[in-house]
């Protein structure tokens, strides 16, 4: 006689989770609120639902009351939570995706989206995040996704954004963005060979970035500077070129004159010599020199 039989069968996916959507922000039946934001907006939610969907949450609400004597017995608090250095558009999404397993996003919120994916431990919503900002990458905001990319260690994302930048880097070099990288990530830039730009553009993007930094961080404009400018090719420039460099240099000294004395004598023994050989090696828009050909490698 045969055994009896077992199966899982699964309903209507889209009608669960539009019944779920109804109680996102939903005050009926909640038992959580939140209040986020400078605005102080309330957000309503359902503790069962975010403490199974996110082990930050299941924390957070699991916590007992500040002089509670019987643990075992407290209830833990219904809030309010206070939520004040985020974005209530930014939370919502995060709501959004525990109760529906999907997301909205607009390019305002997501690199905010990814953030938040990050801190509660979301990986598939940091994935979502993640694809949304490729898709959507622009000029104006390339810079700031690959810095987050680089803070948070999404490597196919800081892949993706050095690939955009590389593509347009005029376009990049102008932007707020690039002027608000950290010297670790801009150093990270300067080391491609594919940046569309030529040096000299180059080395004046990177005054620009240091005087930014410098008034920002309230440093001197050689200490906030030092890795970055460890990685621009002095070499490629013209003699009349490090000339000009030199006059504007003892303004502001962003570049050690041991670097410009290097470039110098490159030109002075028609070779690279002494410099590391990245430094020689013309960029994918460096303009033609004619002394480039003594930089080469194999060049006698």
């Amino acid at each position: 006689m045969a055994g009896p039989c077992s199966a899982r069968l699964q309903g209507d996916v889209a009608a669960f989770t539009a019944a779920l959507r109804t109680l996102v922000n939903n005050p009926q039946f909640s038992d959580v609120m939140f209040v986020v934001g400078r605005e102080q907006q309330k957000v309503f939610a359902h503790r069962c639902v975010l403490a199974c969907r996110c082990q930050a949450f299941r924390g957070m609400l699991s916590q007992v009351p500040v002089g509670s004597q019987d643990s075992a017995g407290s209830v833990p608090p219904q809030g309010p939570f206070i939520l004040g250095n985020v974005q209530p558009e930014v939370f919502l999404a995060v709501i959004e995706f525990l109760y529906t397993n999907s997301v909205t996003l607009n390019s305002h919120i997501a690199l905010e989206v990814l953030t938040s994916s990050v801190e509660y431990g979301l990986q598939d919503l940091c994935k979502l995040c993640v694809k949304f900002i490729k898709d959507t990458l622009s000029v104006e905001q390339v810079c700031e996704a690959l810095q987050a990319a680089v803070t948070y260690g999404q490597v196919d994302l800081q892949q993706h954004c050095l690939a955009f930048i590389e593509g347009c880097t005029t376009a990049v070099v102008r932007t707020q963005g690039f002027r608000e990288l950290s010297d670790v990530v801009l150093a990270r830039v300067l080391r491609s060979d594919r940046l569309a730009v030529d040096e000299l553009d180059l080395v004046q993007a990177v005054r620009e970035w240091a005087h930014v930094s410098s008034a920002v961080l309230e440093r001197p404009v050689p200490e906030v500077a030092a890795l970055p400018v460890r990685e621009l090719r002095l070499p490629l420039l013209a003699p009349s070129e490090l000339v000009t460099l030199e006059s504007y240099n003892q303004q502001d000294l962003l570049i050690p004159v041991e670097n410009i004395a290097a470039a110098w004598r490159a030109h002075a023994l028609r070779k690279g010599s002494g410099v590391p050989s990245r430094l020689c090696r013309p960029r994918r828009g460096t303009r033609p020199r004619d002394h480039h050909r003594h930089l080469e490698p194999h060049a006698k």
